[in-house]
């Protein structure tokens, strides 16, 4: 696949960050690689962004030399990394209000937070190839989150070893997964309206890339040693409403059988359902993640 990059001071720029306020991904980090490889995949500029409260601390990172970054709130704290929803930006957390809703917890030192981009639309969302094509790309994402990206949150958090991570719609199933696959690096995740089951987003035949990427599979074969050591380790809080938008979009039926699954197994986990007039849409989740996160910081 041909790949146009955006370049990282255009990147930077658009998002309100300073050009080369960090370094890119492979000058160094602990547990970083020499060099991040997302042949295929890029971002592009997304829209303005929200005025911040003054004292907020807010950087823009670039992360891989082809524009992919995140955008860091906060001096101190628990360090969290939000995916945002269905092939969004590292801004949307600010956008639509999240972080005005948790701006308390930031100010006061509670909470880092660390809003990342997503390549959703060349990876599980490109209609064009099928579903085991779609889970290999998303193969270089998750190598760029663990590599690039939690390496440079523990840098930056003075070598914290636990992030906990959290998302929106197809951003909660990047946490659930993320956090049930690397629990010892991301052992906490509160997901909002999501979809756990990824054969609901594609087509073709599934092969071992979709298996170790679809927590409905997965999950349901955990056994012996490491399912025993995933029920002392990880905690998983899903979230969802269940007034407009989460029954079309299989929200509220995929949260709920998740929750049975991850109960069947005996993992740490909470199904905290909304109302019947709370929506699938940004203001819910803001109102859940300032519900659900002091609790954890």
């Amino acid at each position: 696949m041909k790949a146009s990059f955006l370049a990282l001071d255009d990147h930077a720029a658009a998002r309100g960050g300073r050009p080369g306020e960090e370094e890119p991904c492979g000058q160094g980090g602990k547990g970083g690689r020499a060099r991040c490889h997302l042949p295929t995949l890029t971002r592009s500029a997304g829209a303005g962004l929200n005025i911040l409260a003054p004292d907020m601390d807010r950087r823009f990172v670039p992360l891989h030399p082809d524009g992919l970054g995140l955008i860091a709130y906060g001096h101190h704290g628990r360090p969290l990394l939000a995916f945002p929803s269905e092939q969004g930006y590292s801004h949307d957390y600010e956008s639509m209000g999240m972080v005005e809703a948790i701006a308390d917890l930031i100010v006061a030192g509670r909470v880092k937070l660390y809003c990342v981009d997503a390549v959703d639309g060349q990876t599980w969302h490109d209609k064009s190839i099928p579903l085991e094509e779609r889970a290999r790309r998303h193969g270089a994402y998750e190598e760029w989150i663990i590599g690039a990206v939690a390496s440079f949150i523990r840098d930056d958090c003075a070598g914290a070893p636990e992030i906990a991570v959290t998302g929106p719609s197809f951003g909660a199933y990047h946490a659930a997964n993320f956090a049930l696959k690397r629990a010892d690096l991301f052992p906490l995740a509160i997901c909002h309206s999501g979809i756990y089951d990824v054969s609901a987003v594609g087509w073709g035949d599934r092969g071992n890339a979709v298996y170790f990427n679809n927590p409905s599979d997965y999950v349901r074969h955990l056994h012996g040693d490491h399912l025993d050591w995933l029920r002392t380790r990880l905690n998983l809080v899903i979230v969802c409403g269940q007034g407009q938008w989460e029954d079309t979009t299989g929200a509220l039926e995929s949260s709920k059988s998740f929750a049975g699954l991850l109960e069947e197994k005996g993992l740490r986990h909470e199904l905290d359902l909304w109302g019947y007039d709370v929506a699938h849409d940004w203001p819910s989740w803001s109102a859940q993640l300032a519900h659900h996160l002091p609790r954890f910081c």
